[in-house]
């Protein structure tokens, strides 16, 4: 099975890291391969999921448009995209931030500037319980 996983972050430098830490062989040798989808923004996100099934979202807070919460927040509402896990990947990493975001439904929190090993064990997690 090949895992979809839809990044969304402002950053083109933090979607790429993203990318090379997920596309590394030895996250393949434990969680599977993956197929990455970048989103520029929420809203960039937002219309990007309908176009085909998404296996875990990744998402920054700080975006244009719309915000990774109301992003969030649309995913959890919508009976479509409910089920997927949704991973925060953020420099607002302080303990009321963390709490909020998976207040609104985040499954796990991994603060910027991450250590890809961090973000490798979080994402195996989620894709383990998919």
């Amino acid at each position: 099975m090949v895992y979809r996983i839809l990044v969304a972050d402002d950053s083109a430098s933090t979607r790429s890291l993203v990318r090379a830490t997920l596309e590394e062989p030895r996250f393949a040798a434990e969680a599977g391969p993956v197929e990455i989808t970048e989103a520029a923004s929420g809203f960039d996100a937002m219309r990007l999921l309908p176009r085909g099934r998404h296996d875990l979202l990744i998402t920054d807070v700080n975006m244009p448009d719309v915000n990774g919460l109301e992003l969030i927040r649309f995913v959890r509402r919508s009976a479509q995209y409910r089920a997927m896990p949704v991973l925060i990947i953020s420099t607002q990493a302080t303990e009321r931030d963390v709490s909020r975001g998976l207040e609104l439904g985040a499954d796990g929190f991994v603060a910027k500037p991450f250590e890809s090993d961090a973000l490798h064990e979080a994402c195996v997690r989620l894709l383990k319980h998919t």
